[in-house]
């Protein structure tokens, strides 16, 4: 389940009016699977739903949004240790089988979903769209830091709410959130997240890390949920303001909002960098531009021929290729 990171030539300075659309890979794929019938085979008759509804997804997502630039973003560590050294239960009920120290836990995932993950690899490759995942980080870690250094609109595509967080209006900068494969996409901009959530980009992070979160482990300060949080950071601008706040006595914290904070603090000082995507991830150079023609199509030619990848895969190149 490990992403590996592709090397390619090196990208130059992008124009500002260049588009980057990143996929949050792991997320789709799970999605695919789920979402197309295991009765969609390679000649073997081995499992390819997965493969093929990623193909779809991604041609859908060409067709509809016009990147100038695509890159595939991989977890190469889904469970970083960094992150379970600050807070050991993150993740943790999704761990299968713990690995010796400095190699990353297997990730419980379906039996037959695992095999065409190495599949969605190989093919993502001769296609020529650029893959990167990188050691000791979460694909949304790589997306945090693509998204930094852009310097034009960035689209960001996951159905990870974590990542709203990277929503930001002034800089271009949106989610597309599968509501239904990605046929029904949620254009996730700041007017949206304030009506659905009652904060922007900047103050998600805060938010999640405040109500908490069991399909990450991360247990959040009890008896905040959402709402509460939301009101929180209306009323005191962030989290440091929401700390300033435990300490002032005049504040307008209700006593037991108090008590539940100043009894939260030792996880309220370690959840921001779990929470919190990475910007400072050491990215190799990688040509990201959307490639027109296969990279390999010898290879591309056997994959097809092998897994059964028939119509998806041509209607991807030819989508390419517009």
């Amino acid at each position: 389940m490990r992403g590996v990171t592709q090397k390619t030539s090196a990208d130059s300075a992008h124009p500002a009016h260049e588009r980057l659309m990143l996929l949050d890979t792991a997320s789709l794929y799970f999605r695919a699977y789920f979402g197309v019938p295991d009765s969609v085979r390679a000649p073997d008759g081995t499992p390819v739903n997965a493969v093929r509804g990623l193909l779809e997804f991604i041609t859908r997502l060409v067709h509809d949004h016009r990147p100038d630039r695509l890159v595939a973003c991989m977890d190469a560590d889904w469970r970083p240790q960094w992150r379970v050294d600050l807070i050991p239960s993150y993740k943790a009920h999704r761990v299968a089988e713990e690995t010796p120290a400095g190699t990353p836990d297997e990730e419980e995932v379906p039996d037959t979903l695992s095999p065409q993950v190495p599949v969605i690899e190989a093919v993502l490759d001769a296609v020529g769209i650029a893959r990167v995942g990188v050691a000791g980080y979460e694909a949304d870690d790589v997306i945090g830091t693509f998204t930094g250094r852009a310097s034009g609109p960035v689209d960001i595509v996951t159905g990870d709410r974590d990542l709203f967080q990277l929503v930001d209006d002034a800089r271009e900068r949106r989610v597309l959130y599968p509501l239904k494969g990605v046929g029904t996409l949620q254009l996730t901009d700041e007017e949206l997240l304030r009506q659905k959530y009652g904060v922007d980009g900047a103050g998600y992070a805060d938010m999640a890390l405040l109500r908490g979160d069991p399909s990450d482990g991360l247990p959040g300060v009890p008896g905040i949920g959402e709402k509460t949080a939301a009101k929180l950071l209306a009323q005191f601008g962030d989290l440091a303001g929401i700390l300033a706040a435990v300490d002032d006595p005049a504040s307008k914290l209700t006593p037991t909002q108090r008590a539940r904070l100043d009894g939260a603090r030792p996880y309220l000082a370690l959840a921001p960098k779990v929470v919190r995507v990475a910007d400072d991830v050491p990215l190799p150079d990688v040509d990201t531009a959307l490639p027109r023609a296969p990279r390999d199509p010898e290879m591309l030619d056997a994959l097809a021929e092998r897994w059964g990848l028939g119509g998806s895969l041509q209607r991807l190149l030819v989508t390419l290729s517009e």
